[in-house]
């Protein structure tokens, strides 16, 4: 456990405090204002490292669609300032800090955001978190600086940096500042929703929706129980798909989206307000039905093999949902090995993977938390990380034992 919190005011600062380390060999929790410290492994530090001194804008340039922000400004400072001209996060990160904190608040940081690699429903249209990353500032292992990237596209030349520390989750260096690219913002945003269908079924009305020329932007499935818990549900079942776009495009596009999908039943269709509320709801998993005690998997699987992971787990007597499609599936279930390994199993068997988002602390320590890689991977990951951090001391164990 850490037994002093650290929050240099600056990058300098920072990167003194992790040669201080680096030459006593002492570990480091590094952190943002740790919301999503229950995620994955325990780790066992020294000290917390915290960059929520970080904060600020370095670059904004709304024409160029281009934002450079310090890893600990808040999303909600990002979103708010880019709310000033029209424009927003184009991965549309969840918020995790209720689920992953027993209901407190919590206010993530935009560095902590990137460090998890953490993506909403528009991913399914437009990228990961990692898709949009221009340039990264990061402090290493032994406290040196590193700048990877800039501020236009195709920015990189060699080994992408920007791309290893997103979603490294503070195991190869501490990330400092972040390059952006954004987009406008929606005028609208229209939902067609499909009530009543199994998991494969609505995954199938799902991939015909995707493979429609209306650019859906949201494709989720909610089984009755996470459906009672979405703005708007009811006690059946929703698959639904979003359009976001200017108004009138919306309205068009709703209506034909909804005509295209009435060989899987009769579509409704919600207007704007229940649309961002419900898709609110599925992107910080508010929809899971989940108890205090559950622990909670975040499963990454083609979105074909998706509503038979959900099945084979809810047959265990897990919870869960669709996202992206059928490709995210988000599961509670008791925190024990017997569930762990029934959901693993499954997910392996599917060619997915899985993040362990939630659990006890002692289950956290003893189980995978993440996939096993294949021997060649893992070579490589230790050796990636020997350069990176050489005496192991930036959030040790986080992801795997011993690295």
């Amino acid at each position: 456990m850490s037994v002093a919190v650290l929050e240099p005011p600056d990058e300098a600062a920072l990167a003194g405090v992790v040669r201080t380390n680096y030459a006593a060999g002492e570990p480091l929790l590094v952190q943002g204002n740790g919301t999503k410290r229950r995620m994955l492994r325990p780790v066992q530090a020294a000290h917390t490292l915290s960059t929520r001194g970080l904060t600020g804008f370095s670059l904004y340039a709304p024409k160029e669609l281009v934002m450079s922000a310090a890893a600990g400004t808040t999303i909600a400072d990002v979103e708010a300032k880019l709310a000033e001209h029209g424009q927003q996060l184009i991965a549309e990160p969840p918020d995790f800090s209720a689920l992953l904190n027993g209901g407190g608040a919590g206010a993530q940081t935009l560095g902590g955001i990137v460090a998890t690699n953490l993506s909403g429903p528009r991913r399914v249209a437009w990228g990961a978190v990692r898709d949009h990353v221009l340039g990264l500032r990061a402090v290493d292992g032994r406290g040196e600086v590193m700048r990877s990237g800039g501020r236009v596209l195709k920015n990189v030349t060699g080994l992408d940096m920007c791309k290893l520390l997103t979603g490294s989750h503070g195991t190869l260096g501490v990330i400092t500042e972040i390059t952006l690219k954004v987009l406008p913002a929606a005028e609208r945003t229209g939902t067609v929703v499909l009530s009543g269908l199994e998991a494969d079924r609505a995954v199938a009305a799902l991939s015909a929706a995707l493979g429609l020329p209306w650019s859906v932007s949201g494709a989720a499935y909610l089984p009755a129980e996470a459906a009672a818990r979405a703005p708007g549900g009811g006690g059946e079942s929703l698959t639904l798909a979003r359009i976001e776009d200017f108004a009138a495009s919306v309205t068009y596009r709703t209506e034909q989206l909804r005509v295209s999908l009435q060989e899987f039943g009769v579509a409704t269709i919600w207007d704007d307000a229940q649309s961002l509320a419900a898709w609110a709801a599925i992107r910080d998993a508010a929809v899971l039905p989940a108890e205090p005690d559950d622990a909670i998997w975040r499963i990454s699987v083609r979105p074909s093999r998706g509503a038979a992971v959900l099945d084979a787990a809810c047959q265990k007597g897990a919870r869960g949902y669709l996202d992206w499609g059928g490709g995210l599936v988000m599961l509670a279930g008791p925190a024990t090995q017997t569930m762990h390994n029934a959901i693993t199993h499954a997910v392996l068997e599917a060619g997915g993977i899985w993040t362990l988002l939630r659990a006890p602390e002692p289950m956290r320590a003893s189980v995978a938390v993440v996939p096993p890689e294949a021997p060649a991977l893992a070579a490589i990951a230790k050796r990636v990380k020997a350069v990176m951090d050489p005496k192991g001391i930036l959030n040790p164990g986080r992801m795997i034992v011993g690295i």
